[in-house]
């Protein structure tokens, strides 16, 4: 299992492991259930580096924690979210032209209008959280209920693309499992945080799932990304708020 969580690390952090991990769909499908905890991971080197930072103005603070919080991903759900963005514009409702859209590597204006908006908005709550004084909690409950969301919609919703990593992981998830993580961290999330946010996050989840289901007639490695970046910009949000 450790080898698992190696490998979620390596996946969807640029934190340099350099482990030589052998890769299998079992070993692939086992990694998933350490996405939250891969999000708690993030979230603490966030929280250490905003508890860190010298004396200097909340919007400067702000940016410094969305800067590194883009690093540690790689802007890998960044990526998914342009994705997404273009082929729903493009796509005009043809699940195969979305699709084709989706693996184009170019960005087009309506991605980077998105990707501008998110980042905007992320920046914006992270700043009013921090002048607030509200804490330096919503910076590990936000990339942990973001990768959350790629557990609730694997559980959920099939996957498109019958060759794609995505594939492999969902077909070897141990769904018994997941669902007792997913239920244990609901939980753990309603004591930590108030009701409003966590409903708003799986209104959010149910809001993607149809979307995806209406479009593509289900999901790609890209929605899971884009989930993860809407998901931690509405906690981010909720959470700002509900501190006003």
């Amino acid at each position: 299992m450790l080898a698992s969580f190696a490998l979620a690390v390596q996946f969807l952090t640029r934190i340099p492991l350099n482990l030589n991990i052998t890769v299998s769909d079992q070993r692939l499908g086992q990694s998933v259930l350490f996405y939250p905890l891969v999000g708690l991971l993030i979230g603490t080197i966030l929280f250490l580096l905003a508890r860190l930072l010298p004396g200097m103005s909340f919007a400067i603070h702000a940016a410094i924690i969305l800067s590194a919080w883009v690093l540690l991903t790689g802007g890998l759900h960044l990526d998914g979210l342009a994705d997404c963005s273009d082929a729903w514009a493009g796509g005009l409702g043809d699940k195969e032209r979305s699709l084709k859209i989706m693996k184009d590597p170019a960005a087009g204006p309506v991605a980077v209008i998105i990707l501008v908006l998110i980042l905007l908005l992320k920046w914006s709550a992270i700043q009013s959280l921090l002048q607030l004084d509200a804490g330096l909690g919503f910076l590990l409950l936000a990339p942990f209920l973001g990768r959350l969301s790629i557990l609730l919609l694997m559980l959920s919703t099939p996957y498109v693309r019958e060759n794609g990593l995505g594939s492999a992981m969902q077909k070897h998830l141990p769904r018994h499992v997941a669902r007792l993580m997913i239920f244990a961290s609901l939980l753990l999330c309603l004591w930590l945080t108030n009701i409003y946010t966590l409903l708003s996050v799986l209104m959010l989840i149910a809001w993607i799932r149809h979307l995806s289901m209406q479009r593509i007639q289900g999901v790609t490695g890209d929605v899971y990304g884009a989930s993860v970046e809407l998901v931690e910009t509405v906690v981010l949000i909720s959470l700002a708020l509900a501190y006003e």
